[in-house]
């Protein structure tokens, strides 16, 4: 990984912005990575899998990446490989929790109401036990900054309600901030996995993070 992908460059100060330019400034530094970059990070995720015991059939919910965001399809297909059943978010109307439609590599896919692929509506609506979640931003006690329209806390909580759910972040080390500044609904990830570090935000005595 070339000296871009430094844990920290964004937002590093005593001060932190709005959340509207933590945003813009780690998207930038998303965007600047090279495609060989992005590959390789993909891939390294991938390998190390995830930091939770995957359960017969467990119901894995990815996504479909845009603007640069980390490609997890190297990931879901090991957990496919592990047994896992996956899944692809679907979104309904805005100001809406997301939908999860069962999904496979070989599955065609189709532009939703916002331009993002998604698995055809004749495909089986499953609820999944662990997300894997987008992001733009997050800082070292689990804090997520998305595109601003809520969709993936509002999907926790409902999830919540029913089932425990694991919420597991991807991301670059580049968009790794100083802190977010987190209001009253959102919704902390219980891991995020970088191409460098697993973060673990489960820990009774704190965030932590360690090398993998």
């Amino acid at each position: 990984m070339d000296g871009r992908d430094k844990p920290g460059q964004i937002g590093a100060m005593s001060i932190p912005p709005q959340k509207a330019e933590l945003r813009a400034a780690a998207i930038a530094a998303r965007e600047a990575l090279t495609d060989r970059h992005r590959a390789a990070a993909a891939q390294i995720i991938a390998q190390r899998g995830l930091p939770i015991e995957i359960k017969p059939s467990v119901v894995v919910a990815g996504y479909s990446p845009i603007r640069g965001e980390v490609d997890p399809a190297p990931l879901m297909q090991r957990l496919a490989a592990e047994g896992a059943r996956l899944s692809l978010p679907v979104i309904t109307a805005r100001g809406q929790g997301l939908r999860f439609r069962s999904w496979s590599a070989d599955d065609r896919l189709m532009r939703g109401a916002l331009g993002i692929l998604e698995p055809s509506p004749a495909a089986a609506e499953i609820t999944p036990e662990i997300v894997l979640v987008p992001l733009a931003a997050f800082d070292k006690l689990g804090h997520r900054i998305g595109y601003g329209a809520g969709h993936y806390d509002r999907t926790l909580v409902q999830l919540r309600k029913s089932r425990p759910i694991t919420a597991i972040g991807l991301a670059f080390g580049v968009q790794e901030v100083e802190a977010v500044p987190a209001l009253e609904h959102d919704v902390a990830l219980d891991y995020v996995l970088t191409d460098s570090r697993v973060f673990d935000f489960r820990s009774l005595s704190g965030a932590h993070s360690f090398r993998r």
